[in-house]
């Protein structure tokens, strides 16, 4: 508990509290009779609401009986393969255009690696994330986050939870998870197979294994630049 405009000292003292209905104030009785008021401060905490993690039947439960509306936060590639019908679209990562020197390199390296192996765009952070779902739904509104495999929802949730929604649910494994038939879906395949794209899908565990190694070896060029260059040199010309 902190005193505005009390003095310190090491004198004894008689304390008396007063509270009143708007305000609460602290006297002080010091000696040979000399009074010292002061306001006390407090600290307010804000209460955030957590975020129900449900399973894909759960899900279909909170959308029908509870009024829940759908945000679907993947990527363009991925919501057009299969959707819920009716949802709201907001990706939360956008394919990434820039032209600076080194968004083209890691481009390069990814559309080489990840992108052509497993079909996943080169993307950034969306930065109208949050005002666009603001935009179409109020801050009270009963939200169901959505994406492939649970990753993104949950980082998507934890930024409208940041941003006032109070009622926010995500499936816990994503679309993935979710059974044909258990929601309308839009699209050419069933939702949970909307993940699956590159020559991972033609050419089966071959391409999983490799593309799982040279994504292994991307990342560890990315974070370990100077020690892949000395392996790099030991290898005969």
């Amino acid at each position: 508990m902190a005193v505005r405009g009390l003095a310190s000292s090491c004198w004894p003292t008689t304390l008396s509290y007063a509270s009143h209905f708007r305000t609460s104030s602290l006297v002080v009785k010091a000696p040979r009779g000399r009074l010292v008021r002061g306001k006390l401060l407090f600290r307010s905490y804000a209460i955030r609401a957590e975020v129900n993690f449900v399973n894909a039947e759960e899900a279909k439960q909170l959308v029908d009986n509870e009024g829940y509306s759908i945000v679907d936060v993947r990527d363009k590639s991925q919501f057009d393969r299969a959707h819920i019908n009716s949802c709201l679209h907001v990706p939360l990562f956008i394919e990434n255009k820039d032209n600076d020197l080194g968004t083209i390199v890691k481009r390069t390296l990814h559309n080489n690696f990840s992108g052509l192996f497993y079909g996943l765009p080169f993307t950034k952070p969306n930065p109208e994330f949050v005002q666009t779902i603001k935009s179409q739904l109020p801050p009270e509104s009963k939200v169901l986050i959505v994406c492939q495999e649970g990753l993104r929802s949950a980082s998507a949730a934890d930024r409208l939870e940041q941003a006032g929604f109070e009622s926010i649910a995500c499936i816990t494994s994503g679309l993935q998870s979710v059974k044909p038939g258990t929601f309308d879906s839009v699209g050419s395949t069933e939702l949970q197979n909307a993940g699956k794209a590159g020559l991972v899908t033609i050419q089966g565990d071959i391409s999983k294994v490799l593309g799982a190694i040279l994504i292994c070896a991307l990342l560890f060029i990315t974070f370990f630049p100077d020690l892949a260059e000395k392996i790099l040199a030991l290898i005969p010309a």
